[in-house]
């Protein structure tokens, strides 16, 4: 994918390799694709009816609807066919009040959240509904790493690369992103299976993260890059 770099990255080395993925090595990683925040009939919509501003949010719930939960769908398949590694990153915290979320989930404003395990708002849409065998965390904090054990079970699985999908691009997922990249991962970002409230501040935060945190893709882009690491398996095993 075409994305404009940032002034640090104007300079990069031409000629680089490309990347490459081990498929028994990598995971898909969907965050916070839950149904108060992503559903029109969610808790988050009927907040913004209520106070009459729905209308500054159609772009987050087209883009949701039209591209986002789409192309979740297709990396869903696509990862489950393959029997590649699925997991998923949600806010829900322990108890009822929420006095185990961190400082940042319970500040006044949009980011007050607060979604114990168990309430139907915690759930993932149907779209995107786990399997019994596939990894939800809960997180009471922005990163799925800071609050969770989830690097830790990516350690146990071995894996390495980390394609991660959801919203909102420019908070969970951004400060998801960079976690990963500080463990250790690599990480591809899809661009397209994620959303931020505007395209502006969607656009910003790819542009910075490109590159140095992750590898900016899109949904089609990703499907390929593992085939070609699938195809070069069969390749080395015949």
């Amino acid at each position: 994918m075409d994305n404009q770099q940032t002034l640090y990255y104007e300079f990069l080395p031409t000629g680089e390799e490309k990347m490459k993925v081990d498929p028994a090595k990598t995971a898909l990683l969907i965050v916070d694709m839950q149904k108060q925040f992503i559903s029109r009939d969610g808790l988050d919509a009927q907040v913004a009816r209520e106070k009459g501003i729905f209308d500054k949010w159609e772009y987050f719930y087209n883009r949701i609807e039209n591209v986002v939960i789409p192309n979740n769908e297709k990396l869903l398949t696509y990862f489950r066919d393959s029997q590649m590694e699925v997991t998923f990153g949600r806010i829900a915290c322990h108890h009822k009040n929420g006095r185990d979320r961190s400082p940042v989930q319970r500040r006044p404003g949009w980011n007050n959240i607060l979604l114990p395990i168990g309430d139907p708002g915690a759930e993932m849409v149907d779209e995107l509904k786990p399997l019994d065998d596939e990894i939800v965390v809960n997180k009471t904090t922005d990163s799925v790493l800071s609050g969770t054990n989830y690097e830790f079970l990516l350690r146990n699985m071995g894996i390495e690369t980390v394609v991660c999908t959801g919203v909102v691009t420019d908070q969970c997922v951004a400060s998801t992103v960079r976690s990963l990249a500080d463990a250790g991962f690599e990480v591809i970002l899809v661009e397209d299976a994620c959303a931020a409230a505007t395209q502006q501040l969607h656009d910003a935060e790819i542009m910075i993260m490109n590159q140095i945190y992750c590898q900016v893709m899109s949904t089609e882009e990703t499907i390929q890059l593992i085939s070609e690491g699938i195809e070069q398996q069969v390749v080395v095993q015949n």
